[in-house]
């Protein structure tokens, strides 16, 4: 009796097991999981919060619309405070506790380096909003990204000083240990070049320096036309105070990395212009709806890393549409033939997975009320 009584017992415990697990991948199948990395604190938390924001903005339209196929989509989020190492941890954390398949994020060149051939190795579809460096989807086919590379912006900040602003004359300042500053200096030097104009001067310094007046000193000397800053927003904010503080009175030009500059800034930005990936003032309808949808929600005007953000749901929302969302290479393939129109414009990937996509240039000056604000200036085409 004792016997037929462990046997009746350890078959109700199976059963409730059954049940159990049954129920838990009930639960799962009817969630779509997917990983975010941002900085949410550190140097670029702006980038890492206004970009989650839009991504949560995007899931609750999504969810409220029925989700992906009757899905909801949740989103688990790690801050990856724009350190490397911290990154490498969240991607861990994400893909072995939570186990995730498709990652959107990290925001900055070398955290997505740091993780991409990690996601690659393991086949989780990653996804780098605004993630410039070219070499990021050259690890492999489950890389992907939202925003141009380096390449073509640095040479829409090129074209821009020769062909809108007429200047022949450029002078370069850039962060030497920083990929996504070192791209960007190279390929505007390029484009300057290759439209008949000349680089007078090219002065570098270190990431964390706070005092660049050296440099600036031999800038000025060289008496450019304009000066490219090819740097993210808090920098760049303390390069042109010390610019204009010298008596460098020129435009100065420099790229995504700029925006946010306008929180921290005052009038030293004036007669400058950088290249983005889309203009606030646009009127566009997806502009206009996605723009009052995060005011109404957040209260502020969405920079272009909320945009890509934005896309960057949407886009994956477009491909897992027709996925198997439990199978990596399913929403990889799926992903490689989105092709539409998003907020950041009409798109589509290449073969390395870069979209193809024209690029705004947004003027920073004063509004109504005197404050600082960009404007939408131009488009460059690819």
């Amino acid at each position: 009796m004792k016997i037929q009584g462990l046997r009746r017992i350890a078959a109700g415990i199976a059963a409730a097991s059954v049940l159990l697990f049954a129920g838990c991948s009930k639960q799962e199948s009817d969630t779509i999981k997917i990983g975010g990395i941002f900085p949410l604190s550190g140097s670029v938390a702006v980038y890492g919060v206004t970009c989650r924001q839009a991504i949560d903005l995007a899931i609750e339209e999504i969810n409220a619309a029925g989700g992906i196929n009757g899905k909801m989509v949740e989103m688990i989020v790690e801050d990856d405070e724009g350190n490397p190492e911290k990154s490498v941890n969240a991607y861990k954390k994400l893909t072995t506790k939570d186990r995730v398949n498709m990652i959107i994020g990290s925001m900055t060149s070398g955290c997505c380096n740091a993780i991409a051939s990690l996601a690659q190795n393991q086949k989780v579809v990653m996804i780098a909003p605004a993630a410039t460096a070219t070499e990021i989807t050259q690890v492999g086919d489950y890389i992907f990204r939202t925003c141009f590379i380096d390449p073509f912006q640095g040479t829409v900040g090129g074209r821009f000083v020769i062909e809108d602003l007429g200047l022949k004359n450029a002078a370069v300042l850039y962060d030497i240990g920083n990929d996504y500053s070192v791209g960007l200096y190279e390929n505007f030097c390029k484009a300057i070049r290759d439209g008949g104009g000349t680089i007078v001067s090219e002065e570098s310094y270190s990431t964390g320096d706070k005092d660049f007046n050296a440099q600036l000193t031999k800038i000025k000397n060289a008496n450019p036309e304009v000066v490219y800053l090819p740097d993210y927003y808090s920098t760049v904010a303390l390069i042109a105070k010390q610019l204009r503080a010298q008596g460098i009175n020129t435009p100065i030009v420099g790229a995504d990395g700029w925006d946010g500059v306008v929180s921290e800034a005052g009038d030293e930005m004036l007669n400058g212009y950088y290249s983005n990936h889309y203009a606030a003032d646009s009127t566009d309808e997806k502009v206009i709806n996605f723009v009052k949808a995060y005011e109404a929600k957040y209260g502020e005007t969405p920079v272009s890393f909320a945009a890509l953000g934005y896309d960057s749901m949407y886009m994956l929302r477009d491909a897992l549409l027709t996925a198997d969302v439990t199978d990596s290479a399913s929403i990889r393939d799926a992903l490689a033939n989105v092709k539409g129109s998003y907020v950041t414009g009409e798109l589509y990937f290449d073969e390395n997975r870069n979209p193809v996509k024209s690029a705004v240039i947004v003027e920073i000056v004063k509004d109504a009320d005197g404050e600082l604000t960009p404007v939408y200036k131009t488009t460059i085409n690819p």
